[in-house]
């Protein structure tokens, strides 16, 4: 991996900004970010994120190429969570097993976010499209989790709360994250190429203040979570560190098999990488009460989530260009 690179993307603003929020909580700091903004901060990236990426889509158009992109991700939202319910199986309930395995198939807006800010930094396009492969990324997992839950777990007690096929789809596509992200997907294609200039200040202009905002934050509730690092054990924190690694490299052999961009083939590597740590844990939260939401909250976000930003999107990236013949 090129050292400079990385250093370069560790000393980015957005990644500098969450380690400051997970230093000012471990050092007992008072600062604060009040309760509503945290909130604010997320819906303007959902929707700055999913219109520009509809607008994108509808100035490249949805071709056969796209449609094979979809499929490939889909196959892997659902190969990923399979993988790693058997190995954690090993060292979990099966419910927490379920809920790991639907989070780290499931995919992480921000981290996806962190790397379109990587691709524009070093001049590299990325299709639109990538932004409807990421919203359909997210709900594939958390079927796959309940399904799992339901060949796996032992019979449920007639008080548990009973799980259709229908009402877990519709928990999954009517998420709140996921409606406003699809919904905005379908706006920006809708709009985009008529008022795409007006909206440009909104939807870019205050981008990137916002992702620091946002990650400010996250850093400190990552901090928060951190601390029950020991109560989770060796094993399990080795598996927030290389689960990422694995899941990038099946990420990268599928993005080479199918004919990706490089821009295109490191979002894709991302979106394998990384684990969801709000709508994943959230649903499965409510479909699985008998799982452990803090557990996989923990582990998504304190352990994956640093790594994949600051260390991860460079070593990807690296490996990416070096088999596309960049280097």
């Amino acid at each position: 991996m090129d050292f400079a690179t990385a250093l370069t993307n560790i000393l980015n603003p957005a990644a500098l900004f969450f380690a400051l929020g997970f230093a000012a909580v471990l050092a007992k700091t008072d600062l604060e970010i009040p309760a509503p903004l945290p909130k604010l901060f997320s819906l303007y990236l959902i929707i700055a994120i999913g219109y520009t990426g509809g607008a994108k889509l509808a100035y490249s158009g949805l071709d056969s190429t796209v449609l094979l992109y979809i499929a490939a991700a889909m196959l892997m939202a659902l190969i990923i969570p399979i993988g790693v319910f058997f190995l954690l199986r090993r060292v979990l309930s099966v419910y927490d097993a379920a809920a790991m395995a639907a989070t780290y198939g499931s995919i992480s807006i921000v981290t996806f976010i962190v790397g379109t800010e990587f691709l524009t930094r070093n001049g590299q396009p990325y299709g639109g499209y990538m932004v409807a492969i990421m919203s359909l990324m997210e709900s594939p997992a958390i079927v796959a989790g309940i399904f799992l839950v339901r060949l796996c777990a032992p019979r449920r007690s007639l008080s548990a709360p009973q799980t259709t096929a229908g009402s877990l789809l519709r928990e999954s596509f009517l998420n709140a994250s996921v409606f406003l992200l699809l919904g905005s997907l379908l706006i920006g294609w809708l709009t985009g190429n008529a008022h795409g200039k007006s909206l440009e200040p909104f939807m870019s202009g205050l981008f990137k203040g916002m992702v620091i905002f946002f990650l400010l934050d996250t850093g400190m509730h990552a901090a928060r979570l951190s601390k029950q690092l020991r109560q989770t054990g060796l094993p399990l924190f080795i598996f927030g560190l290389t689960a990422p690694l694995v899941h990038a490299t099946l990420g990268i052999l599928v993005a080479r098999a199918i004919g990706m961009s490089p821009g295109d083939a490191l979002l894709f590597t991302l979106l394998c990488a990384s684990a969801s740590y709000i709508v994943a844990p959230a649903a499965m939260r409510h479909a699985v009460p008998e799982s452990n939401p803090g557990l996989v909250e923990l582990l998504s976000l304190s352990v994956t989530f640093p790594f994949n930003i600051t260390l991860g999107i460079p070593l990807y990236w690296w490996v990416i260009r070096w088999w596309w013949g960049l280097l």
